[in-house]
């Protein structure tokens, strides 16, 4: 009996090795690499490793536009000073043009500024013993909050502005905030933090394990009021608590029951009262510029008849951040994707994690044995690996092409990695060859990278954020790719003196999305808007009289959006962006528009001396991983270490033969 205790004791000390093991691995990952990697409490009660205390939504959605304002309230609770830094997500659509920070009874407004003296002044601010804030955007849906010199019993709170223009889908409005950002695999992963490119060093930040106890309160709360009565309110990412003003105005907050809602995107989505869609025109008059927004319906479906033969693609994400509830809902959404092919259609498939296997040289016939072949295929991958879609996505596109089928590319990731720029610009070069949609899976996905890749191909994005949406979602998307697109489409402009108009030219577009122009306008509003196009097999038209709408001083956040929307063009998917003169055109519209972009930075600095002990500890705020997402999901050497769930059942099957030994010694 005594051998046998003392090989469970033996089993007892592998364990705790294996986890120190992990341990070690974990901190060697953070401090050596580019990757995500485990956050190891060091027990220093006299250093707070979580400045950040709460996160405090409140958004107004007054009919399309949605003004939204984020307070982070940094404390710190120990007894050293420390200089804090946060990542953290918001939408991609976001024009972010107001930042404060308030400590005590001071105010300080923040100033836009270029990046480059933005951070000089941030860090000679710290270095002078000043409290300040410094807002840089490392990605269009990724920022990055610096804090310095927060003293021992601070309480400072960081407020930003930002708006969005909501586009309706199927006549369903969405509003999304993304809550957390996801770990992030990059092909410079295995280079040092300090070999790694500017753009990228922020991928190196530490994440909570699965299921770890939320060290931040998260609270949300929004109020619609569009006008027009609701006829439906949903929230499918939360719990919430909806409190009715009218049948037009709502008030929802999270409930008290639904527990920590910081590890997930907040989605809210509506539908007016008939399924109506609000078209029409919105004009702002402020200063020396006025700005029109323009939002047409396309026409309907065209018959089923009128679709000529398609080639489907499937570039499917199996790396380590889709193991658990991403993968299984990409394996339901594409067993009823391929499952629903017509016979005359055509389809591939192609797997990638860090290598990416083709089902064949060629698309093969839909045929009832070739969609079971490839459904087997997918239902046995179990998710491992790093995330290289650059290369999935470039053979998927060097496949044989036969010109008398459409060519459609579906694409389902995450979106966990760090090269969104080159998946753009290779989308965006063959457009001629090849239309590209987008399913996000995930609780938390990148949604920079999901709508990047969906407007770089002039389609639709999709995300499923829950696998009760799967079914909903795969339905959604045949409805979408089953009709033919409005194409030359063109607008036309009598007796209304439009100029600087977003996109310039109108790229074709699926029958069920709006069409959304925005512009500055001179003169007097009078005239009329003409679009004109060719959809299924008639000619479309459809008119806009100016002189029914009246200029409304509400709609200030036009400004905003149009710069946003041209600098999302200018920046979005290219290499232009290595041009200078593009730099200089971005930082121009930042530094004239009062918004963050990639080179232009909000700084906040408290004029008052207040820390004369020093250079504050550097602190970053480790991150949950988004809700679903496995350990799995963190990069660099620990994503090739199994669960502890693994560890004790290689533990225990290291074990087994002593075991064995010493019971039959007890038996005897």
């Amino acid at each position: 009996m005594v051998t046998l205790q003392a090989c469970l004791k033996s089993i007892l000390v592998m364990g705790i090795v294996l986890t120190a093991a992990q341990n070690g691995l974990a901190a060697a990952a953070g401090e050596t690499t580019l990757s995500p990697y485990f956050y190891i409490e060091n027990g220093d009660p006299s250093l707070d490793r979580f400045p950040l205390k709460n996160t405090a939504v409140v958004v107004n959605i007054n009919g399309v536009i949605a003004d939204v304002v984020i307070s982070q309230t940094y404390a710190n609770d120990g007894n050293r000073p420390i200089d804090a830094r946060y990542i953290f997500p918001a939408s991609t659509r976001a024009a972010v043009h107001g930042m404060k920070m308030v400590i005590g009874h001071s105010v300080i407004n923040a100033e836009i500024q270029e990046r480059r003296s933005a951070q000089k002044n941030f860090e000679k601010a710290r270095q002078q013993g000043q409290s300040a804030s410094l807002l840089e955007q490392q990605r269009p849906n990724v920022f990055s909050m610096n804090i310095a010199n927060v003293m021992p019993g601070d309480t400072i709170e960081v407020e930003l502005h930002y708006t969005e223009l909501l586009v309706p889908s199927e006549a369903v409005y969405e509003f999304v905030y993304p809550a957390v950002v996801g770990p992030r695999y990059s092909t410079q992963s295995n280079q040092s933090k300090n070999e790694a490119t500017p753009s990228d060093r922020w991928i190196r930040n530490p994440y909570l394990p699965q299921g770890g106890e939320p060290r931040t309160k998260f609270s949300m709360h929004a109020t619609i009021a569009t006008g027009i009565a609701l006829q439906e309110l949903a929230c499918p990412s939360h719990e919430v608590q909806t409190r009715w003003e009218s049948d037009a105005v709502a008030n929802v907050s999270l409930a008290q029951t639904s527990g920590f809602g910081g590890d997930r995107d907040f989605i809210l989505t509506y539908r007016l009262a008939g399924e109506d869609i609000q078209t029409g025109l919105l004009l702002f008059e402020g200063g020396d510029e006025k700005f029109f927004l323009l939002m047409v319906q396309p026409p309907e479906h065209t018959l089923p008849r009128d679709i000529p033969p398609r080639e489907y693609i499937f570039v499917v994400d199996v790396s380590g951040s889709m193991s658990g509830f991403p993968l299984n809902t990409a394996k339901t959404l594409l067993r009823d994707l391929i499952g629903n092919l017509k016979e005359t259609d055509r389809f591939n498939l192609i797997l990638f994690a860090g290598g990416s296997p083709v089902l064949a040289k060629s698309s093969i016939p839909a045929s009832p044995v070739n969609i079971r072949h490839a459904v087997r295929l997918i239902e046995t991958q179990r998710g491992g690996g790093g995330t290289e879609l650059l290369s999935a996505l470039r053979k998927g596109l060097a496949l044989p092409r036969d010109d008398a089928f459409a060519r459609t590319m579906i694409i389902v990731t995450d979106g966990y990695i760090g090269a969104e720029r080159e998946v753009f610009e290779e989308i965006q070069q063959n457009l001629d060859r090849t239309n590209v949609f987008a399913f996000g899976i995930g609780s938390s996905v990148n949604r920079h990278l999901i709508e990047g890749m969906a407007k770089a191909g002039q389609g639709k994005p999709f995300v499923v954020t829950d696998p009760r949406q799967a079914n909903t979602a795969a339905a959604s998307f045949r409805r979408y790719v089953q009709v033919p697109l409005l194409t030359d489409v063109e607008l036309e402009y009598e007796n209304f003196e439009a100029y600087d108009t977003e996109p310039p030219a109108i790229p074709d577009l699926f029958a069920d999305r709006p069409v959304i122009v925005f512009g500055k306008w001179r003169g007097r509003p009078g005239g009329a808007i003409e679009l004109t196009g060719a959809g299924g097999h008639k000619d479309v038209a459809r008119s806009v009289h100016v002189g029914d709408t009246r200029p409304m001083a509400a709609n200030r956040a036009l400004r905003y959006l149009w710069a946003r929307s041209r600098i999302a063009r200018i920046s979005g998917f290219t290499a232009r962006m290595r041009n200078p003169e593009r730099k200089k055109e971005i930082t121009t519209l930042g530094l004239t528009y009062n918004l963050l972009t990639a080179y232009t930075s909000f700084i906040a600095v408290h004029q008052v001396v207040r820390n004369s002990q020093g250079p504050g500890n550097k602190v970053v705020q480790p991150l949950p991983l988004p809700r679903y997402v496995s350990n799995l999901a963190v990069g660099g050497l620990v994503s090739t270490v199994p669960e502890p769930e693994l560890y004790w059942l290689l533990i225990i099957a290291l074990a087994l033969p002593a075991i064995g030994m010493a019971y039959k010694k007890y038996r005897t």
